[in-house]
């Protein structure tokens, strides 16, 4: 599909997922305009990563201002990655949750119905759904077909909006894919998420500005890519001559231990023990002890592999959380992997 003079919506453009697909589709040629949230702390980030980018302020739950952004830009694609995106912290929002991971998919793709019956055509829409909504499967690797049994606030919304996609495309025609995703992580994760919570702590040790870090559950297990790979499935699905649904994950799951490992040795500290503390308070209600997905309809149908590894993932997310620390500057183009 030739992508000169195709526009794209990327809502959540200042988020991890955001600013690596809005890099990606400005590198292939789109006209791309992201949404931040209105006052969003976003503005650094943006200005650091997305040149060439168009961003205008929008709140996800606002219905109306999405039809107005529709009617404005008419983009070809639409890539919805503005969310509640933390597992651990839905529980105690899980109001705000439904509200913007559900209720706002359900508005956006009401606004796709109304523009489709005015225009003759809507378009393209992708929604990102999460490997949390399976919860506790009864069977590894998953796959698409396999059923959701969410075990937190957010993978109960995740899950609503994922169905809301299928059936939307199965009742109205629209062009809606979902990409069922497993954690993918970057030096742009925020550092509420685990991944990265480990990365700053290990490189503030390294650096001798503190002694420990703690933790929750060392046990969990999860199937851990790379950010930048993700997004690029992301906009293979919508290239495809048929909307339908895919699963983007490695194949194999890490425990949180074999993670602090491998964040530790990047640093040159082989035995993270002594340096890693526990506590009750960080264990969720109702964990997910291991989730890791077959991504072998990605890789057949839409030729997508991942390119990096788990240990170069967090081996790089440590270098660059010691190179923030080293020089004061928080974002920086330097933090990407190509």
């Amino acid at each position: 599909m030739n992508t000169i003079s195709r526009t794209a919506l990327v809502t959540g453009a200042g988020g991890q997922s955001g600013i690596y697909l809005a890099r990606h589709l400005v590198s292939l040629g789109y006209r791309v305009v992201g949404t931040i949230r209105p006052g969003a702390s976003a503005s650094q980030a943006v200005a650091a990563y997305l040149a060439g980018v168009e961003v205008v302020e929008h709140e996800q739950r606002d219905g109306a201002g999405f039809d107005r952004l529709l009617a404005d830009l008419r983009p070809d694609e639409i890539y919805n990655l503005a969310g509640f995106t933390s597992v651990g912290a839905s529980w105690g929002h899980a109001e705000v949750v439904a509200e913007t991971n559900g209720i706002a998919v359900l508005r956006i793709l009401e606004s796709l119905v109304r523009h489709r019956d005015r225009h003759g055509s809507a378009p393209r829409f992708f929604q990102p759904s999460s490997s949390e909504m399976f919860g506790t499967a009864d069977h590894m690797p998953q796959t698409e077909s396999t059923p959701h049994h969410p075990r937190s606030p957010y993978a109960v919304s995740k899950s609503f909006a994922h169905h809301l996609t299928v059936n939307y495309r199965e009742s109205y025609g629209l062009f809606t894919s979902t990409g069922t995703l497993y954690n993918h992580e970057s030096p742009l994760r925020p550092q509420k998420f685990v991944t990265r919570k480990i990365s700053r702590a290990v490189a503030e040790i390294a650096l001798g500005r503190r002694e420990s870090v703690t933790l929750g559950n060392l046990d969990v297990r999860r199937d851990w890519g790379f950010a930048g790979d993700y997004v690029r499935s992301m906009h293979l699905m919508l290239q495809q001559d048929d909307p339908t649904d895919y699963l983007v994950a490695t194949g194999r799951s890490y425990a949180l231990s074999e993670l602090l490992r491998v964040a530790f040795a990047a640093v040159g500290i082989d035995d993270p023990a002594p340096h890693v503390l526990q506590d009750p308070a960080f264990m969720r209600p109702a964990d997910v002890a291991d989730l890791y997905g077959d991504p072998t309809k990605a890789r057949e149908q839409l030729g997508w592999t991942p390119t990096v590894g788990f240990e170069q993932i967090v081996e790089h997310m440590v270098r660059s959380d010691i190179r923030r620390l080293e020089t004061g500057v928080e974002e920086s183009v330097d933090y990407l992997l190509p």
